[in-house]
């Protein structure tokens, strides 16, 4: 497959809804998910599933203003988009499937071969790394918020705090994280759109 680069304004016709453009992007990105997916999930259904997901939520995305700001980064985006369907296509059959089904699907999965999954793929290791340089409640509380995505009012219970100075415990883990993560940019070794996520 021969990998296509996108400028703004191939990201300019696909907001206006020009129709070859559309179809050229589905066509382009389907075969990328499909191969992403086909390690990953179990049945083409469920693959089908979280492609159209996927597809949703990007022209969602570019309805929005300044929803990409690089366009020749657009395969990044809709393969973080990806993820973010894949992972909670995850949580939600954990919720519904046996024990037995949940460990079959911790089995290591084998790496494909698309750049954007490799970037993302560095930058988890990288932030991986980074959290577990941080102090016990730090990185507890990131990985709760950030990571696993946890409802607030959960989290405040099991930290034993208020809504209010949650706030200011996420604010502080984060600058840590921030001040180590910058550290391994100015060494070389990062690269900042982590931190903006954060």
């Amino acid at each position: 497959m021969q990998f296509q680069t996108f400028d703004e304004s191939y990201v300019e016709r696909l907001r206006a809804g020009d129709f070859r453009t559309q179809e050229h992007f589905v066509n382009y990105f389907s075969d990328l998910i499909q191969l992403k997916l086909r390690s990953r999930l179990r049945s083409p259904q469920a693959i089908e599933d979280v492609r159209q997901e996927t597809f949703a939520r990007v022209f969602v995305a570019l309805r929005k203003e300044g929803s990409i700001r690089n366009p020749e980064r657009l395969g990044s985006f809709v393969n973080s988009i990806c993820n973010n369907v894949l992972l909670e296509s995850y949580r939600a059959s954990s919720r519904s499937s046996s024990l037995e089904d949940e460990e079959e699907k911790d089995l290591p999965v084998a790496p494909v071969d698309i750049l954007g999954a490799l970037v993302a793929k560095q930058r988890e290791e990288k932030v991986r790394e980074i959290l577990e340089e941080l102090p016990e409640r730090d990185r507890r509380l990131l990985r709760e918020v950030f990571l696993e995505e946890r409802e607030k009012d959960d989290v405040c219970r099991d930290f034993g705090v208020d809504r209010e100075y949650l706030r200011v415990l996420v604010y502080r883990a984060k600058q840590s994280f921030k001040i180590l993560y910058l550290r391994g940019v100015a060494t070389g070794s990062g690269d900042t759109a982590a931190v903006e996520k954060l």
